[in-house]
């Protein structure tokens, strides 16, 4: 029943490891997967020493590893293994809700690993699994957004109304689409909020991006 958590910092990963406590599970170490350079998250963009400041107030160890979308998957399952073989993992933990193509490829790289995949927020509704985060007292900022929503949003915090506002744009409660990204800077099992600061704000093609300190 210990777990690693793929991590990315935002807030579906974070409300998957604080549900997989409550269901008995064992949180052991973070896994995020990093750009070819080494300085931002693959996914969410943010920047490495944001991510160890989450893991030193979670209280665990993060694991990084620098990938190509052309070799992830290859590279994933190597360093799955290698956690696997330093702690004593039995399962892994991921923030996936309802697409299924995503939780085929989590069961197919655990499995490689000879771990389980587990998805404490599987079939969830959206908007009430972030309003279940909201009252948990998960703080989310977004920290990259599609063109949809612009840089005006960047930074702003995930509210109730805030949600009511994002879905009268017709944008999912989520994000799940892709249409934004956030950083989780305090949670329920964070020993202390992180202190984060936009320096400005960035755009790479139809995407808007906080650079963050």
């Amino acid at each position: 029943m210990n777990f690693l958590c793929s991590w990315s910092g935002g807030k579906d990963s974070t409300y998957a490891f604080f549900k997989a406590m409550k269901l008995g599970y064992k949180p052991k170490v973070l896994l995020n997967v990093m750009n070819e350079l080494g300085e931002r998250s693959r996914s969410h963009g943010i920047p490495k020493g944001i991510l160890q400041a989450q893991s030193k107030s979670i209280g665990l160890p993060i694991h990084f590893f620098s990938s190509s979308w052309g070799d992830y998957e290859t590279n994933y399952i190597k360093h799955l293994k290698e956690i696997a073989r330093q702690y004593p993992i039995t399962h892994t933990v991921f923030g996936d809700i309802d697409i299924e193509f995503h939780r085929e490829w989590e069961e197919k790289v655990s499995k490689a690993a000879n771990l389980k995949a587990v998805l404490p927020l599987w079939q969830g509704n959206r908007r009430e699994l972030v309003l279940e985060m909201i009252d948990v007292g998960i703080e989310a900022i977004i920290v990259s957004c599609n063109e949809v929503l612009g840089p005006r949003f960047l930074g702003k915090i995930i509210t109730k109304e805030l949600v009511e506002e994002l879905e009268n744009m017709g944008i999912d409660a989520c994000g799940e689409n892709g249409e934004f990204h956030t950083l989780v800077v305090n949670a329920p099992f964070f020993k202390y909020r992180l202190c984060v600061e936009i320096l400005e704000n960035q755009q790479n093609g139809n995407y808007n991006f906080a650079l963050l300190k």
